[in-house]
């Protein structure tokens, strides 16, 4: 299996299984860093066109939130998290008690980028985590890219190489929420890009035909 396009329902829930035990432990960690409760979920797991990524958060020329890794070891590839400018601001706001915390115009204040960093950190840290407990895989982050950027801009510097060897992303939609405050989610979305060959390495692990 080469090209994500390839993947059937089965793999995407046994990826969306994996997403959400990541987002259990994100969930852990994120409620010792903010004292106070936090749940998370994975509720939708898909395969999109990478010409198409871009409208998973708004198009082109929406800013975001984004932190890029790239991911080492038995199944290398790559790997996005995106947020809205406006909900990340909120969740940072909400993790440094500090209501002037803006990520609309420059100069942005360290501490609620390390912050963001952290936290973006945390979310792909448990994700990969989750998948290398799984697959019992050696997988590695790098440390992770902040960028805050048009969507476009940011997928394109991530997208350059991948773009000559696959044709897809899967991505994995996370919603975050305070226990007693469920009405204010947090929405972020995770791309996963397998360098070729590297799927077949994990699903091989996880005990999938990936011929069924």
């Amino acid at each position: 299996m080469r090209d994500l396009n390839q993947l059937k329902p089965f793999h995407l829930d046994v990826l969306k299984e994996i997403g959400n035990i990541g987002a259990g432990h994100a969930a852990t960690s994120l409620s010792t860093l903010l004292r106070r409760k936090i749940d998370m979920k994975v509720p939708n797991v898909r395969v999109v066109p990478l010409q198409d990524l871009p409208d998973q958060v708004g198009g082109a020329e929406a800013e975001v939130a984004a932190i890029f890794l790239r991911i080492e070891g038995d199944a290398p590839g790559s790997m996005f998290f995106l947020s809205e400018i406006d909900q990340a601001e909120r969740l940072i706001r909400s993790l440094i008690e500090d209501e002037d915390f803006q990520l609309k115009q420059p100069p942005f204040d360290q501490i609620g980028l390390s912050a963001l960093q952290e936290v973006g950190n945390i979310l792909s840290g448990s994700y990969l985590s989750s998948l290398a407990d799984f697959t019992k895989l050696n997988l590695q982050p790098t440390v992770p890219g902040l960028s805050i950027d048009m969507v476009g801009a940011v997928l394109n510097y991530g997208l350059m190489s991948i773009s000559e060897v696959s044709d897809h992303a899967l991505v994995i939609d996370t919603h975050i929420t305070e226990a007693d405050n469920e009405s204010e989610e947090t929405s972020g979305h995770f791309f996963l890009l397998p360098d070729p060959d590297s799927f077949q390495v994990i699903f091989k692990a996880l005990g999938v035909d990936v011929d069924e």
